[in-house]
């Protein structure tokens, strides 16, 4: 195994949804290239990585949540092989964003946007290594984008931020 790359995105994308399959293209192209795959563990793209790292050989990591579960009841998803449990959100995503060798982002909501800025700020000042954050599709290019004043956010901060629009491109860019 060559490393981990941790996959954040939303929980809400349905089997055979657009989201969903590139999700499983995501995670199944990680696994050829020789990488475990990390995520929340449960469904959606989440379970779309997992699926698709696993349906390909390759292992899969489920960081799980008691906190979670409080609200949405449901276990992780059938693919993951290994679950780290956490009591906390807080310390589930803390895991999720420093135990890795790069990282990409799919779509997703308010946890998917926290992941992302959390990750982008620990690197910005230096709290974690630099490594890939890579922001998969065209509404990250737009959020980002629209987000970005060179009077708040050093162009240098800025370039930590790769953006791909294929699945092939996220996991090359988050797998040099």
């Amino acid at each position: 195994m060559k490393g981990i790359i941790t996959v954040f995105g939303s929980s809400r994308p349905l089997p055979d949804s657009t989201a969903y399959n590139d999700a499983q293209v995501v995670g199944r192209l990680l696994a050829e290239a020789g990488y475990a795959v990390a995520t929340g563990g449960y469904m959606g793209t989440m379970e779309a990585v997992s699926r698709g790292a696993a349906e390909a050989g390759g292992h899969v990591i489920g960081v799980t949540s008691a906190q979670i579960e409080t609200f949405r009841p449901i276990p992780p998803n059938r693919w993951v092989k290994e679950e780290i449990r956490k009591e906390l959100l807080r310390d589930r995503v803390t895991h999720l964003v420093l135990e890795n060798d790069g990282m990409i982002v799919l779509p997703g909501g308010i946890g998917t946007l926290s992941e992302m800025a959390l990750a982008w700020s620990l690197m910005q000042v230096g709290d974690i290594a630099v490594r890939p954050l890579v922001l998969y599709g065209p509404t990250w290019r737009a959020t980002l984008t629209a987000f970005f004043d060179a009077d708040y956010i050093r162009a240098q901060d800025y370039s930590l931020l790769q953006f791909a629009d294929t699945p092939e491109t996220a996991v090359a860019l988050a797998t040099r």
